[in-house]
């Protein structure tokens, strides 16, 4: 079974409803899992919070919450898988390597070859850098 993991910009492409990630998603067979981290989920979230605290008016406000509700009815259905001890094993042997990428970027791929899986992002430039990284790019 092919285990598709969804980076944050793929995750937030599929909530809005891209129509190449959605024809992508369509057109897998049914084998194959469709997850996330909860890496990803600790991005979107850290930036629908402050949107909702800086909202200056009520509508504002209602978008915000609004925004905030829908991604976490959609990381619901969604699998989010953990950085766990297997993931910081890979991360501590990524982070000696000294690659060029953030640390959530780095912990999302040690995630994905923890579990041996395809990291589907947009940001190529950043994840090549990883070694062994399979990589897929779903909007283009």
């Amino acid at each position: 079974m092919k285990l598709y993991v969804l980076d944050t910009d793929i995750a937030g492409f599929l909530q809005s409803g891209h129509p190449k990630v959605l024809d992508r998603i369509n057109s897998l067979p049914s084998d194959v899992s469709i997850v996330t981290t909860i890496i990803t989920f600790g991005e979107d979230l850290s930036g629908w919070m402050p949107a909702c605290r800086r909202a200056t008016d009520g509508k504002l406000r209602a978008q915000a919450y609004s925004r905030l509700y829908r991604g976490i009815q959609f990381y619901r259905q969604m699998n989010c898988l953990p950085f766990d001890d297997p993931a910081s094993i890979v991360f501590d042997d990524l982070r000696s390597q000294k690659l060029r990428i953030g640390t959530n970027d780095l912990s999302i791929a040690a995630i994905v070859l923890s579990v041996h899986g395809v990291l589907v992002m947009r940001n190529i430039k950043d994840f090549e850098r990883v070694p062994d990284l399979v990589l897929e790019d779903w909007t283009k």
